[in-house]
């Protein structure tokens, strides 16, 4: 996950105005799930940029990526994007807004790496036109993006769990939308692809608006912003370097673990997540 991708120029049409227009919204949402309530009276808005959401199990992370991406339909309130409600946006062109990594994706089938990443360009194609030149450079850059060019030809079910997760961001990159949902685009990566990954998020945060769910806290603390759900609820919002977002953090999680300070090689501070012992029993 080394190669460049997707500068500003190519999706400044779609993205809207300067760095500080929000992109996503919503305003007092509620979500259910069947009888039972799991987001209460959100309200939230996110700029360009990378935003990871975090909190624990049963929070509604999930749950808030799904409504953003309009997959879930809310019980109150309501999700707008770039300024107009999501409800509205037909079909085709929200899709060519929006481009979702599920937290499980779907991997069954015959299709091969590149057949599942040209899947990718069909909200700008439409489903039955065919790929050209100028897509079939979009599925190239993307796998290199991603590290899956070496086995494009290969079929899905061969791969390993990492493997596959490599060619369904590739998807959702080739999409070539401005905003980027990503359930927990970590799982069954490895460490060297972990870190490959949030150096492409940076990457695409220049002129994409990047949402990721994540339960590895280090990684998220690597984001620009962070958003902490605690029972569905929204209990803090800010900056990956905010003293107040930080003691929330700590808070949601009971206290089980503590911020540290990481001095990074570009001279931006980052911050690290370590495990907080009772006394007598630190490592």
């Amino acid at each position: 996950m080394t190669a460049p991708i997707m500068d500003a120029a190519n999706v400044a049409a779609g993205q809207g105005g300067g760095p500080a227009e929000i992109v996503l919204r919503t305003r007092g949402l509620q979500v259910s799930l069947g009888s039972h309530p799991v987001l209460h009276d959100l309200t939230l808005g996110l700029r360009r940029g990378w935003t990871a959401i975090v909190g624990p199990n049963g929070a509604g992370k999930s749950t808030l990526l799904r409504a953003l991406a309009g997959l879930l339909e809310p019980r109150a309130g309501e999700v707008w994007l770039q300024g107009r409600r999501l409800a509205e946006w037909p079909a085709r062109e929200r899709a060519q807004r929006i481009a979702w990594l599920a937290q499980q994706g779907d991997t069954s089938g015959d299709l091969t790496v590149r057949e599942t990443v040209q899947l990718g360009r069909l909200p700008q194609l439409g489903l039955f036109a065919l790929p050209g030149p100028a897509d079939e450079a979009i599925v190239d850059e993307a796998m290199v993006a991603t590290e899956c060019s070496a086995w494009q030809h290969a079929r899905l079910h061969e791969l390993s769990g990492g493997e596959r997760q490599r060619v369904l961001l590739a998807r959702a990159l080739a999409v070539r939308a401005p905003v980027l949902l990503l359930d927990e685009p970590t799982t069954h990566l490895d460490p060297p692809h972990q870190v490959a990954l949030v150096r492409l998020l940076r990457r695409l945060a220049c002129s994409h608006t990047v949402v990721s769910v994540l339960h590895d806290l280090p990684l998220a603390l690597q984001a620009d912003r962070l958003v902490v759900l605690q029972a569905g609820r929204l209990r803090a919002e800010g900056s990956h370097d905010d003293p107040a977002l930080h003691g929330a953090l700590v808070d949601v999680f009971d206290g089980a673990l503590r911020i540290e300070p990481l001095p990074g090689p570009d001279g931006v501070r980052r911050y690290i997540t370590v495990p907080h012992l009772p006394s007598g029993q630190e490592p």
